[in-house]
């Protein structure tokens, strides 16, 4: 990923470095476990051990590489080289190159996803002080874009805190079903070399043995880890768009916090974009954009080809990458976004009380009125508000029929916008104190 979207301990999981860092210690410790067992001398498998601290050299692996066209074989030449080659003559011993790409594969995803779930966490307290703050903030609710029925800024903050809880548990669950390695040989009968090989890595690395490998490991786990990574994206975006359709001239309910010395436009001096909220849309497009091919890596030949590998390549670095900044982006954004509250009261107002029709139609049959009567009676003056600029509550007076059944008192009643918060408070017990 580009580093103007990426920020440096999810860089660091994907470096070539760290990855060669991962390969050697499977190969590490898949050597100790071999000594255990007694297939390769002790003192080979100490020996190893020689190049824990040394600093692999990627631009001489690089170089093998353009030799050996074939990058595991590049990293076992430069490992012989660093620890002397009938020091490492057990290395690899009985393994297959998937053994370490697909394990070491898994445990930055492991690693990635620790990040992600941290960036989740910071996030929903945003979220969660920005609801409590605007428990009781007035706004009107939107359907289709048009003004629906009262509802909170604190109960907009709510939903998207009880959405981003989900995907806390959804990531969560993702990075369980990724923490599993394969150490399993050439196409995962184990036989050339001991199950209890596989358990020892893993273990040292934190990871479940892969139940049944064949050369790799199932990519169903990854398809379902990618797929949550998506999930997440377009929830971050339904943040985004929320807050872009707020921060609109003429709604302008709140905007993104406009720094000092901030410019909008390299045209025009007055403008103050939603640019954070945009580009999240983007990023979001970004991370989807490696739910399909995930998908498609499922279904490999046999017990294995390679047309996954170039993929994951790709998708493991730049998904996570870019998942990462925009959730930090996304905190950001929430902690210091600036709420409007009297424009959310001048636009509920806007539209002179139409915002309160279903209170009069429901208290018009509670009279004895049949439903499709009251309907009618409530928006053949509703239309009037729409049409004419009519204040409602004065031509629901003003209508014989509706007079007829309601006092002015009891219309009056229906324009209480109270109403419409009185189970704020059991709203919020619902989803902040489970």
């Amino acid at each position: 990923m580009i580093p103007r979207y990426s920020r440096p301990e999810m860089v660091k999981i994907w470096s070539p470095e760290e990855k060669f860092r991962i390969w050697f210690e499977i190969e590490a410790h898949a050597c100790d476990a071999q000594a255990a067992l007694g297939v390769i001398p002790r003192e080979n498998a100490e020996a190893l051990w020689k190049a824990k601290d040394a600093t692999f050299d990627v631009a001489r692996i690089d170089e093998i590489e353009a030799v050996t066209r074939h990058d595991v074989i590049a990293f076992l030449t430069h490992l012989a080289e660093i620890v002397g080659h009938e020091e490492a003559r057990f290395v690899h011993q009985g393994m297959t190159s998937s053994d370490v790409l697909d394990t070491a594969f898994n445990l930055q995803l492991v690693r990635a996803s620790d990040i992600l779930v941290r960036d989740l966490q910071e996030l929903l307290e945003a979220l969660k002080r920005r609801a409590h703050e605007h428990k009781m903030t007035l706004r009107i609710g939107r359907s289709h874009g048009i003004h629906a029925e009262p509802t909170t800024m604190g109960l907009t903050f709510a939903r998207f805190y009880a959405e981003m809880t989900r995907n806390l548990e959804r990531l969560k669950n993702a990075r369980q079903e990724i923490a599993t390695g394969a150490i399993s040989g050439a196409v995962g009968t184990f036989a050339n070399i001991d199950p209890a090989v596989e358990a020892h890595v893993c273990q040292r690395l934190g990871l479940a043995p892969e139940p049944i490998s064949t050369q790799i490991i199932p990519r169903d786990r990854h398809a379902m880890f990618f797929a949550t990574l998506g999930v997440i994206a377009s929830s971050i975006e339904n943040i985004a768009i929320e807050i872009r359709h707020m921060q609109r001239t003429e709604v302008l309910e709140a905007e993104e916090f406009f720094s000092e010395g901030q410019k909008g436009s390299s045209a025009m001096p007055h403008k103050r974009n939603p640019v954070l909220s945009e580009n999240l849309t983007g990023l979001a497009r970004l991370v989807r954009m490696s739910v399909i091919p995930a998908m498609e890596n499922v279904a490999l030949w046999h017990e294995r080809d390679i047309s996954h590998s170039s993929v994951e390549r790709v998708i493991g670095p730049d998904t996570t990458i870019t998942l990462d900044f925009a959730l930090a982006r996304l905190t950001g954004l929430i902690d210091r976004l600036v709420i409007y509250p009297d424009n959310m009261i001048a636009n509920m107002n806007r539209f002179r009380g139409l915002i309160h029709s279903q209170r009069v139609l429901l208290a018009l049959t509670q009279k004895g009125i049949s439903r499709e009567d009251a309907y009618r009676m409530v928006q053949r003056n509703a239309m009037k508000v729409w049409e004419e600029g009519k204040d409602f509550k004065a031509e629901l007076q003003a209508d014989p029929e509706v007079a007829a059944a309601l006092s002015p008192a009891e219309i009056e009643e229906q324009f209480d916008p109270e109403h419409h918060t009185r189970h704020v408070e059991r709203i919020f017990a619902r989803v902040f104190d489970r």
